[in-house]
């Protein structure tokens, strides 16, 4: 096991990414080394095709390196077999989409609770519809719902069981700016009250105002890392 900081969630090096082989290769990791300490709220920045969503997929065991090493907690993920790498995503992390993926025949509450059933330690369903402002809406189907409270539901669902670590691929790509904002809000609370490490991709550079680290990629590669000084309240980003 690599001598990584007992700080760090997540730690990688030199890692890479290739789709296909040859001339029409698609480089879409190029030696990313990064250090992510616990608890952070991290936004990553960079147009598409960036490398943005392939780093969050391994990152989240949903995808593999080509090369390189990735650590979470010291763990290394790219050693993992697929059984650990499914334990790894049921116990340790929380996907938030673009798109809800909620269960049109099931209330929110019922959609929250399909996750608890199989979490070791998980939220009950309604304290976790509470903590993204929901907590009237439980027994509320998704046809009955905005678009805003949908993804809302679906960020509660994630975090019903309780995950260290929590990956919002482009959560507010489908909303309104004030709507968006709400989304953003409610991902703020869960990172300030569960202390779940939380990265957000996202096209709005505005959105990097709210976070405690910015990553900026091009290329496959990270362009820019920086801390914020201060914080902005989702509240107070111009959209």
């Amino acid at each position: 096991m690599a001598n990584t900081s007992p700080i760090a969630c997540f730690e990688t090096r030199d890692l890479c990414k290739v789709y296909g082989e040859g001339a029409g290769a698609v480089h879409a990791l190029r030696g990313v080394d990064l250090l992510a300490p616990e608890g952070e709220l991290v936004v990553l920045l960079g147009p598409s095709g960036s490398g943005k969503s392939t780093l969050l997929n391994i990152l989240g065991g949903l995808d593999r390196g080509s090369s390189g090493e990735v650590y979470f907690r010291g763990r290394p993920l790219h050693e993992a077999s697929e059984r650990q790498l499914t334990r790894y995503r049921r116990n340790h992390v929380g996907f938030v989409f673009q798109f809800y993926n909620l269960m049109p025949s099931l209330t929110a509450l019922e959609n929250v609770a399909l996750v608890t059933e199989v979490a070791p330690n998980p939220l009950p369903p309604e304290e976790a519809l509470a903590l993204v402002g929901l907590h009237e809406r439980i027994h509320h189907f998704p046809a009955e719902l905005s678009g805003g409270e949908q993804q809302r539901v679906a960020i509660a669902r994630a975090i019903a069981k309780r995950p260290e670590v929590l990956l919002c691929d482009e959560p507010t790509g489908a909303l309104d700016s004030a709507t968006g904002v709400k989304v953003l809000q409610a991902l703020r609370e869960v990172n300030e009250t569960l202390g779940a490490t939380t990265f957000i991709i996202t096209h709005n550079a505005s959105v990097a105002d709210m976070a405690d680290r910015v990553i900026v990629f091009g290329d496959g590669q990270i362009r820019e890392n920086r801390e914020n000084a201060t914080k902005l309240d989702p509240k107070e980003i111009a959209w």
